[in-house]
C-alpha cells in the first residue's frame, strides 16, 4: 500500500489524473483486506491491486467512468453473484470497493513523507467524494466541509489508526459529545500505522532467515549483537539496521519505540547477554518475547531472571524454547499476545518459530 501512495503522489505532482480503488469491506475469503488500493491513471496505467487479479478489469472499467465525470462508486462483488463469476471472483468471498478520483487538494506528498518517516497517519475521504482529512500525531489537516463532521471524523480515524485498521466508518452516529450533533456521513479511513518491529538479539545463523522473513512480512527488522564479528550488515541484507551494541543497552535506549506490535526474539544463547535484555523486554510493552535454547537452558534462564527481579507474571510472557516441542513431540504453536489477534500479521510469529523446528 505504501508504494501505491508513493505512485499517487508522483502522479499528482506531474498533473496526471487518476482514480483510486480501495477495498472497504470483505466477507469470507478474500486476497486483500480493507485498505488495499489500486490506482488507474487517465492513461490506463495500473498500480496496486484490490483482489489479486479477480476483479481488476471490472474496477478499471469503473475507474474510467469516474475519470470521465461519474460520481464515486461503491461496488460489491461476491461469489454468489452472477457478475462475480463473470469477473473471476471464485475464491468464495465478497469484497466491497470504493472507486473515486483523488484530486489535487489531497496532500499526497505530505502523506507519503509521513509514511516514509514512520509517522502514524490516516487518510479520511467521504464516500460521496467531497473533502478529505489527514489525521495523525494529534493533528488533522483538511476539511470535510463541516467542523462538527471534522471533529467526529478525526475521532473515528484516531480510533482506527490506533488499531492499525482501515475501512468504512459512519461519523456522527455515536454517543460522544464531540460527534453527537454532527451529520452522519460514511467515511473511508485508510490507516498507515508504523511498521511493527522485529527485534533480533543475537546475530547468529538462525537470525538470518528470521530477519528475511520478518522483512518480507512487513516488519522493521533490527539485528543487535555485542560482538562486532557477528553484527555485520552484509550477513543480514534484508534487516533495516544491524547494530553492534550490548542488547540490554540498545533496548534501554530504544524502549520508547517498543509497543504491542513489537516482537523481541533473543537468540544469543549466552546468559551474559540474554538475561539482561530479556529482563527488560518482559517488563516492556512488547507483544511477543521469545528466547532460543533447550529446556535445560530455559530452566537455568528462568532462575537467573528470578534472581534479577523478574516477576512470575512477567516470566509467564516468555515464549521459550522458541519453536520447541512438547513431550509428545508435537510442534508448539505459541501465538502472540491476545491483543495482536486482529492484526493481519498475527501468524507471522508462528512462522518465525517454525524456522527453529
Amino acid at each position: 500500500m505504501r508504494h501505491v501512495i508513493d505512485q499517487a503522489a508522483a502522479w499528482q505532482r506531474s498533473g496526471t489524473r487518476f482514480a483510486m480503488a480501495t477495498v472497504v469491506r470483505t466477507w469470507g475469503s478474500s486476497p486483500h483486506g480493507p485498505g488495499a488500493s489500486m490506482l488507474v491513471s487517465e492513461e490506463g496505467r495500473i498500480v496496486g491491486s484490490v483482489s489479486g487479479g479477480c476483479v481488476e478489469a471490472a474496477v478499471c472499467a469503473i475507474a474510467e467512468e469516474v475519470l470521465a465525470g461519474a460520481a464515486p462508486t461503491l461496488e460489491r462483488w461476491g461469489v454468489g453473484d452472477e457478475d462475480a463469476f463473470a469477473v473471476g471472483l471464485t475464491c468464495g468471498g465478497t469484497i466491497e470497493v470504493l472507486v473515486r478520483e483523488v484530486g489535487a487538494d489531497v496532500p499526497l506528498s505530505r502523506l507519503a513523507a509521513d509514511i516514509a518517516a514512520g509517522v502514524p497517519v490516516a487518510l479520511v475521504t467521504p464516500v460521496d467524494g467531497s473533502g478529505f482529512l489527514t489525521v495523525g500525531c494529534g493533528r488533522a489537516t483538511g476539511s470535510l466541509g463541516d467542523p462538527r463532521t471534522d471533529r467526529a471524523a478525526t475521532l473515528a480515524a484516531e480510533g482506527m489508526l490506533r488499531r492499525g485498521a482501515s475501512g468504512l466508518v459512519t461519523s456522527g452516529n455515536d454517543a460522544t459529545e464531540e460527534s453527537a450533533c454532527a451529520p452522519e456521513r460514511e467515511l473511508l479511513v485508510q490507516s498507515f500505522a508504523t511498521r511493527p518491529r522485529l527485534l533480533i538479539f543475537g546475530a547468529v545463523e538462525f537470525a538470518r532467515p528470521l530477519a528475511d522473513m520478518g522483512a518480507a512480512l512487513g516488519y522493521r527488522v533490527t539485528v543487535c549483537d555485542a560482538r562486532p564479528a557477528f553484527a555485520v550488515a552484509e550477513r543480514f541484507p534484508r534487516a533495516h539496521e544491524v547494530v553492534t551494541e550490548r542488547p540490554d543497552r540498545w533496548f534501554r535506549a530504544h524502549e520508547h519505540l517498543v509497543d504491542a506490535s513489537s516482537a523481541a526474539c533473543v537468540l544469543t544463547h549466552d546468559a551474559r547477554f540474554d538475561v539482561p535484555v530479556l529482563d527488560l523486554a518482559l517488563r516492556s510493552r512488547a507483544g511477543y518475547v521469545g528466547a532460543m535454547g533447550s529446556r535445560r537452558t530455559h530452566a537455568d534462564r528462568l532462575e537467573r531472571l528470578r534472581r534479577a527481579g523478574t516477576t512470575e507474571a512477567e516470566l509467564a510472557r516468555l515464549r521459550s524454547p522458541i519453536g520447541g516441542r512438547d513431550r509428545r513431540g508435537t510442534a508448539r504453536r505459541h501465538h502472540p499476545a491476545a491483543h495482536l489477534a486482529n492484526r493481519p500479521d498475527t501468524q507471522s510469529v508462528i512462522f518465525f518459530e517454525r524456522l527453529f523446528l
